[in-house]
């Protein structure tokens, strides 16, 4: 016991020890160079491109792209697809480029999902941002997009990337913990930056924990440049809106599921293209002119703002459609290279940034994971379009180069490869007028850090604001230190009163009616302390439907996975009707029995069990039916997994279809007293199942599903 205690002593002299060296340590480079500014990249301008000539931005993100290998530092989990694109008309007004112009084309495509905090081995439904990157292989050269299911970042300069990512990992002294965001770090970040909220409260929505990868948004999150065939430029954001509609899970299935399979969406995607049911987005556009750049209460060249689509409505383009599954997970999947350098003529960069970071920091990350600048020679990453250029050598070079000439110009290769001219598809970046000074800083237009996550809230359905409280409420109760709360309760009150009061209450904690420090940290050691602070929330507009996802589709059932709850003697003539029925809406029909192998059905047919009851949970199902056939039912009596089963979906709001007897099952929980067509269908047509279930869940019973047992 004393060794112990003297442990403890000395772990606290050592942490005093560790705070007073640190008070007089001033921030350097690795060469020893006195830093006043870690937090802004070199401008041309507070508005301008980032210059190449920042030696501080790239020691910092080199450093932090190269700490690990070979996973990926962030979107390390994910799951891909190949497919196609198609253009649903010409948009030649705004851009040159041959996949928003020639509607015959069928461009080919990969796309890679991801979450971002966790580890290559971390569970699919991990509360995160998913990664949503699709590299185009168009006739003109590769177009990458890669973005996420949330349209904005939680950073608005790519110099602070390093210090959100080590924020938001497991913490370096004890590796814990992992692909989460709940833990004192990633808060005393958050907190102290809160350029950081309006993607943080996408986070504690429902958005970062999806049904489906198929199920979820992807946004291009910067603003870019279309460019016409006249070099007319518009702003241009891009979204991805998904054909099955946005849906998610609860948090407390999203827990459970991690712990019944975590592989959960990545099983779902592989699962549905095997089956056919190939995945499908519609590719969208938010455009602006160049003359309206200004028009907005916001920046447009601040990644961490959305246009509302109440102000400009997403214009529909094209689609989008995975139908193949990798070969092989590593040679695809793995290494597939997504940088957002790689654009096609008619596609141009704008000065957000945070994209000018990711210029920089995509390509330096893929040298350090695929070793070697020749990693577009890898099968995934060549382009269809024909690649000449100069360019030799090199570890890992796969190609076999001809010729006794390897510069420009030449006459001995005849002058090979010569320059492409503009009006035969060379490259040519926009010619943005710049008449600036350089400086380290960031426009004051990028201070307002309330006013959209006010926004996104006041969008919510009950529901969705409800589980946004109780997330805020679980992540802060993870926290050990009281004044990290309770700033992070301050400025959630400055995003809305009625949220931080809820979480308050959750925490047994009070709101602070001001805190003492500045709140935005994001500044140089000589900076305008006050230039910077977040002015109060504005309210340019009241709500904007698209950020709920209680307006998304409800008109299909497609995919949708119904576990059958039966044993021997179930009805055929019950099971044969409502299977015909969801099948012929695409719907999955799992067979769940006490056993494996096989039961027979009261027509004495053998049927192929899909699950055995102690294999399965009712967090991987879409909904339940339970078939009649007395014998059945009165062997699952028998099973309490059965009671908990159903019993679970309604506390998940989940629809719940039952035949003849198969309602005697049904009386025996606690959902006997709660049937109705809206989620308890009893001896119903299967259409009203069918009404049930394309709603997704039941939300209007979310009181009475509380008090469901656990």
């Amino acid at each position: 016991m004393a060794k112990k205690k003297d442990t403890q002593n000395q772990k606290t002299k050592d942490l005093k020890q560790y705070e007073k060296d640190a008070e007089n340590k001033v921030m350097t480079t690795n060469q020893g160079l006195k830093v006043n500014d870690t937090n802004n990249s070199l401008k041309s301008g507070e508005r301008g491109s980032t210059l190449l000539e920042d030696f501080l931005l790239r020691e910092k993100i080199t450093h932090f792209d190269h700490e690990r290998i070979p996973e990926r530092i962030v979107h390390a989990r994910g799951s891909a697809a190949h497919g196609y694109f198609e253009l649903y008309k010409s948009i030649e007004k705004y851009s040159k480029a041959g996949i928003f112009t020639d509607t015959k084309r069928k461009t080919p495509v990969f796309t890679r999902f991801s979450t971002v905090a966790g580890s290559k081995g971390s569970p699919d439904l991990a509360r995160d941002v998913r990664g949503f990157a699709v590299k185009f292989y168009t006739e003109e050269g590769t177009w990458d997009l890669v973005g996420n299911n949330m349209p904005v970042f939680f950073i608005q300069d790519a110099m602070k990337f390093p210090d959100l990512i080590h924020a938001v990992k497991p913490e370096p002294n004890n590796e814990i913990p992992q692909a989460a965001s709940a833990h004192d770090t990633f808060y005393d970040f958050v907190s102290r930056t809160t350029e950081t909220l309006h993607n943080h409260i996408w986070a504690m929505s429902d958005r970062a924990i999806p049904r489906s990868l198929r199920m979820m948004e992807g946004f291009g999150i910067h603003t870019f440049r279309l460019i016409n065939a006249e070099g007319t430029s518009h702003f241009v954001k891009f979204h991805w809106k998904p054909t099955l509609g946005v849906h998610s899970v609860t948090w407390d299935e999203a827990v459970k599921i991690n712990g019944a399979d975590s592989d959960f969406h990545r099983r779902d995607l592989w699962d549905a293209i095997e089956a056919g049911h190939y995945p499908e987005w519609e590719l969208g556009i938010q455009v602006v002119p160049d003359e309206d750049e200004h028009k907005f209460e916001f920046d447009l060249l601040d990644p961490t703002k959305l246009i509302p689509e109440e102000l400009v409505p997403v214009e529909i383009i094209g689609k989008m459609t995975l139908n193949r599954n990798p070969e092989n997970f590593f040679a695809e999947t793995e290494q597939v290279a997504f940088l957002p350098g790689h654009i096609v003529p008619g596609i141009d960069f704008t000065n957000d940034p945070l994209l000018q970071g990711r210029l920089f920091s995509y390509r330096d990350t893929q040298l350090s994971r695929l070793g070697s600048h020749n990693f577009h020679q890898i099968p995934i990453n060549r382009p269809i379009a024909k690649s000449y250029n100069n360019q030799r050598d090199g570890h890992m070079q796969m190609e076999i180069p001809k010729g006794n000439t390897a510069y420009f110009p030449n006459t001995l290769g005849g002058g090979c490869p010569y320059m492409a001219k503009i009006a035969d598809g060379g490259f040519h970046s926009y010619e943005e007028r710049i008449d600036a000074k350089k400086i380290r800083t960031r426009s004051e237009s990028f201070n307002d850090h309330f006013s959209q996550p006010a926004l996104f809230y006041r969008s919510l359905a009950d529901w969705e604001k409800k589980h946004v409280a109780d997330a805020y409420t679980f992540e802060l109760g993870k926290c050990k230190h009281t004044y990290i709360k309770e700033r992070m309760l301050w400025l959630i009150s400055q995003i809305d009163k009625d949220l931080a009061k809820q979480v308050a209450e959750g925490l047994g904690l009070k709101i602070p009616k001001k805190i003492d420090e500045p709140i935005n940290q994001a500044l140089g050691a000589d900076a305008n302390v006050k230039k910077h602070q977040p002015p109060k929330k504005k309210n340019y507009l009241d709500s904007d439907g698209a950020l709920s996802q209680a307006n998304t589709k409800f008109d299909s059932i497609a995919t949708r996975q119904i576990a059958v709850l039966v044993a021997d003697g179930f009805s055929m003539s019950d099971f044969k009707k409502t299977k015909k029925a969801l099948e012929k809406e695409g719907a999955m029909l799992k067979l769940i029995a006490p056993h494996g192998g096989t039961i027979t059905c009261d027509e004495n047919m053998e049927h192929e069990v899909d699950a055995a009851m102690m294999t399965t949970e009712s967090v991987l199902f879409d909904a339940i039916y339970i078939p009649g056939g007395k014998k059945s039912v009165n062997a699952l009596k028998n099973e309490a997994k059965y009671k908990k089963f159903i019993n679970e979906a309604f506390k998940h709001c989940k629809a719940i279809s039952a035949d003849n007897e198969g309602v005697d099952l049904i009386d025996e929980t606690f959902v006997a007293d709660y049937k109705d067509d809206a989620t308890i269908i009893i001896n119903k047509k299967p259409k009203n199942f069918i009404k049930a279930i394309s709603k997704h869940r039941n939300w209007d019973r979310m009181d009475i599903a509380s008090k469901v047992p656990a």
